[in-house]
């Protein structure tokens, strides 16, 4: 999950130039089927492949989920891969922003509801673990308007954390693995937590930096309004100046009689 959509660009014959950028006109004529689409279309057709290969014969086959732990490993595979391309050669489309985000929250939420369901997993772990993905999701549409959250060196290893653990836990493991994937799995559930309450730091900083960027807008373009519109008026000099020396004339009078009145 690394939270890059993987998408689609590079139009017939639009090539990238060194660096990996194209140019406006190159991404407005993208194409749907590219490398990194296709990548995520693999991932979403994993999903499915990997629930029925799990729990084929029971659930408890270990050849059987030997072929799973196959094709979970492909769809994590994958999930670097089209992100790396995207980011690479500009693959932006809208299939993309919304295919990709719903392929990594769907490959690992399948694996760790089965391995709930199986009872290898943990209820609880489960429970934490998407409670955050699905958290983290609401709070980014949260602050979309105002900034957008980026990706964290500690959310790369939360996700590399998860899939090993997951992984792992798809496996028939027994004596010292499988004591090691259960700390594995806990140091993933840490940085899960972890990783959430940082972003949620994150995305109230960056809503109160809006709201206060979007305040102090608004308020310059109200003084720029009160400004042209005393500069247009042809009376509003003449005016200001009479309304002000009355209030410099109530305000001495006011003076002399509180000196009167002290005497």
């Amino acid at each position: 999950m690394t939270g890059v959509p993987a998408s689609a660009a590079g139009g017939s014959g639009a090539k990238p130039v060194r660096g990996g950028k194209l140019g406006t006109a190159a991404v407005n004529q993208a194409s749907l089927w590219n490398i990194a689409n296709i990548l995520t279309m693999v991932r979403l057709l994993l999903v499915p492949g990997f629930v029925l290969l799990l729990f084929h014969d029971g659930g408890y086959d270990p050849v059987w989920r030997a072929f799973a732990w196959a094709a979970f490993a492909v769809a994590m595979i994958t999930d670097l891969f089209d992100g790396h391309l995207a980011r690479t050669y500009n693959l932006v489309t809208d299939f993309g922003k919304i295919a990709d985000p719903i392929a990594d929250k769907a490959i690992m939420g399948a694996a760790l509801v089965s391995l709930s369901v199986l009872g290898d997993l943990p209820w609880w772990i489960t429970g934490v673990i998407l409670a955050r993905e699905l958290g983290i999701t609401l709070m980014r549409f949260w602050v979309i308007r105002h900034a957008v959250i980026p990706a964290s060196r500690g959310g790369k290893l939360k996700t590399l954390a998860q899939g090993t653990a997951a992984g792992m836990y798809v496996l028939v493991l027994t004596g010292p693995l499988a004591t090691l994937r259960f700390w594995v799995m806990m140091v993933a559930v840490a940085l899960t937590v972890v990783t959430g309450l940082d972003y949620v730091r994150q995305a109230v900083v960056l809503r109160r930096r809006g709201l206060a960027a979007e305040r102090a807008a608004a308020a310059e373009r109200t003084a720029e309004a009160l400004q042209a519109t005393a500069g247009t008026a042809p009376d509003a000099g003449p005016a200001a100046g009479a309304v002000a020396g009355a209030k410099d004339v109530h305000a001495a009078a006011e003076a002399r009689g509180a000196a009167e009145a002290e005497r």
